[in-house]
């Protein structure tokens, strides 16, 4: 069993992805070992900037942040807003550029047909095979865990989620100037955040880690808990030592 680490007063928060709740991170909740948790669902806020200011206002003076997909970009701009509140940074599954014109009419499409069609139904048939790893495609257990989350979240939340993707910043500048240590994971069978996205965050951070998680896509976070919780904590006790 894996040491406890006492964090009470550098809390790690964790940010989920778009059509994600705490079910997201209970893995690695469960292998981190950690005194101090917080887990977040984005919600109620329509852009980056907005969701960061909100959080800020909410969390702790200093904390570790870890964010995954849509929750790593939120956390990118939180790290552009506030560096000196940041102990360590961990993003995972990160597209850290601004999005693309052309994707916006796509993406509100989405979300229609997701509301008409169900969330947890339009999931696994549009993006299944996209989250996952090939050698997960017949995993039902994870299927049907991605699916939940997805129908958990109400079409008002998944409306504005949609619209932070839309809208968000290229913030790679923020990663050049934070002090803290910086982590970057990334699945290997990941076609939404490609290897050449994380190369980039990574590239752009002056105390980045980068590391591929195998056999994993880009729900890496429930495909290989093990693995990504031992790379966690070896981030949270490099930026608790910094401390």
């Amino acid at each position: 069993m894996t040491s406890f680490i006492e964090n009470s007063e550098v809390p790690l928060v964790l940010i989920g992805g778009t059509l994600c709740n705490a079910r997201l991170w209970q893995p690695l909740v469960e292998r981190l070992n950690l005194s101090a948790i917080i887990c977040l669902t984005l919600s109620g806020a329509d852009s980056a900037p907005d969701s960061s200011r909100r959080l800020l206002e909410v969390l702790p003076p200093r904390f570790l942040l870890a964010g995954f997909s849509l929750g790593a970009i939120v956390a990118l701009q939180m790290a552009a807003d506030a560096p000196e509140r940041l102990a360590g940074l961990a993003l995972m599954s990160v597209n850290p550029l601004a999005d693309r014109p052309e994707n916006a009419d796509i993406r509100r499409a989405g979300v229609r047909a997701a509301r008409k069609l169900g969330h947890g139904a339009w999931v696994s048939d549009t993006l299944w095979k996209k989250y996952v790893a090939p050698i997960s495609f017949n995993n039902q257990t994870l299927h049907d865990i991605l699916c939940q989350m997805a129908q958990d979240t109400d079409p008002r939340t998944f409306s504005h989620q949609t619209e932070i993707a839309i809208s968000r910043r290229d913030n790679r500048e923020a990663l050049g100037s934070l002090a803290c240590p910086v982590l970057i994971l990334n699945g290997e069978h990941d076609p939404i955040c490609t290897a050449d996205h994380h190369r980039l965050a990574a590239g752009s951070a002056a105390n980045a880690i980068w590391h591929t998680l195998p056999s994993a896509g880009h729900f890496f976070v429930l495909e290989s808990p093990d693995s990504t919780a031992a790379l966690l904590r070896q981030w949270i006790m490099e930026s608790l030592k910094c401390e």
